[in-house]
């Protein structure tokens, strides 16, 4: 039997219910980008990641929650930055040459927040990563993807659509029958 005749009778089978000859396929790594915040390693996955800046002066904002720093105008469009010191509860410090903005477009929703520093981008193989406990220190399991170990450290990969808490658009129908 030739090899496209195994792959057709393979897919026959399969949408048959009869079990076809399964094949592990490995899981892709995962492309992150690494950072230190308070002495800690963190990353978050490439794909979510639209720049990474230099510190730039951030506009403050009036009555905003103590963790949002301010937003930045980044050719043209405004993203909301928040400090993850503040937001993670680390001691807030001077920040230096090193302190970086990495601006993140989740779910197509920009926002960018302050690092220490940032590493490098590694590959990460997806087995090497535990699930996160209810709560690491003072951040929000719900933030937290997974920890994976990279040499003698600890990797906290973060989830990018969790660290910033966008409030859901008015519906128009709702706001014009208030009106």
């Amino acid at each position: 039997m030739s090899h496209e005749e195994r792959a057709i009778n393979t897919g026959v089978a399969a949408k048959n219910g009869t079990p076809a000859a399964v094949r592990e396929v490995p899981e892709a790594p995962l492309q992150l980008v690494t950072f230190e915040l308070g002495g800690e390693r963190f990353a978050v996955e490439i794909d979510a990641v639209r720049e990474i800046i230099r510190l730039v002066e951030l506009t403050r904002v009036p009555n905003s929650p103590p963790d949002i720093a301010g937003v930045i105008n980044l050719r043209g469009t405004l993203f909301p930055v928040i400090d993850l010191r503040i937001r993670f509860g680390f001691p807030v410090v001077a920040r230096d040459d090193h302190s970086r903005i990495v601006v993140l477009t989740p779910g197509g929703r920009g926002a960018g927040f302050i690092v220490d520093r940032v590493h490098e981008v590694l590959n990460l193989d997806q087995k090497t990563m535990c699930a996160s406990p209810e709560m690491i220190g003072s951040i929000d399991a719900d933030c937290v993807k997974g920890i994976a170990g990279i040499g003698e450290r600890l990797l906290i990969v973060l989830e990018p659509g969790k660290l910033f808490h966008f409030p859901e658009p008015a519906d128009a129908g709702t706001a014009a029958d208030a009106a």
